[in-house]
């Protein structure tokens, strides 16, 4: 059996002493072990979740990170203090500096942690390709194609010759779950576009996307690129379940929603969500 649970996201389930934070991180269990998919905005909230999960740090046998910014990565730190030595799967572009101009000036959002730091605590393993984790459990490897709309923010720049450019989210990836019949796309931010990660996934694993969790980024698409996401989620796929959270964005979840029904549900921290060997919702 296969799981997958929302530690952090910003919102949680009602009544739960789950702590909720502007940040994302899914726990992933199989057969053959268990990953951190990224670690939130704090460690606090990553520890404390976790132990209200009945989950210890040092069962993670490694961390994707989908991508850079601290709202991923913030939680690293206290995590290696847990788990020493842990493998960590990322692009190679992780530590570019990355900054949100507020107020026209830049604050630094990237990665928490400097590179030699974080090389004497973790198995640093980056890579732009497809990485096979764990059987049946990968990462996408850099979405380089992006024919269809980005998951921008126009806040979002990176230093370069001596000014400021549009962060090329070069970094950005997401992790594919082999279920049977079909593929599970995690989502951590989904900064390279929902449509041209799901396409790329098409081309590398050719097999049918049955569900979709995670964070989107369609909170900042407008109404005509929204409208664009659905028809072409309507015509050229069939998922069959979404548990969207984190920066997918409440007009975009309603949209979703009312285009197709109970296949979209929330995925706020505490969610858990198992499937069978044969693939099916449990």
């Amino acid at each position: 059996m296969k799981k997958i649970i929302c530690v952090i996201d910003n919102s949680v389930k009602r009544s739960s002493k789950f702590r909720g934070e502007h940040g994302l991180s899914f726990w992933i269990e199989t057969e053959n072990g268990s990953v951190l998919f990224d670690t939130g905005s704090t460690g606090k909230a990553l520890i404390y979740n976790l132990g209200l999960l009945d989950i210890s740090p040092n069962q993670a046998v490694a961390v994707i990170l989908s991508h850079a910014h601290n709202d991923h990565t913030g939680g690293l730190s206290d995590l290696l203090s847990k788990n020493p030595g842990l493998p960590i799967y990322a692009s190679p572009d992780l530590f570019r500096p990355r900054y949100s101009f507020r107020n026209r000036k830049p604050y630094f959002i990237g990665i928490p942690m400097k590179e030699d730091e974080l090389s004497q605590l973790a198995d640093l393993r980056f890579d732009d390709s497809p990485i096979e984790v764990l059987p049946g459990l990968w990462t996408t490897g850099e979405i380089s194609q992006r024919p269809e709309p980005e998951g921008r923010s126009q806040k979002h720049f990176v230093p370069q010759d001596g000014g400021w450019v549009a962060d090329p989210y070069q970094d950005d990836m997401s992790m594919v779950m082999d279920i049977s019949d079909g593929l599970v796309l995690i989502c951590g931010c989904c900064h390279a576009g929902l449509l041209n990660t799901m396409a790329h996934v098409d081309r590398i694993f050719q097999k049918p996307i049955i569900a979709i969790l995670g964070g989107t980024h369609l909170a900042t698409a407008d109404e005509p690129s929204l409208e664009h996401t659905i028809s072409v989620l309507r015509d050229s796929y069939n998922v069959q379940h979404y548990y969207l959270n984190h920066c997918t964005g409440e007009n975009a979840f309603v949209a979703l929603a009312h285009s197709f029904g109970k296949r979209v549900q929330p995925c706020p921290a505490g969610t858990i969500i198992q499937f069978d060997k044969q693939g099916n919702l449990l």
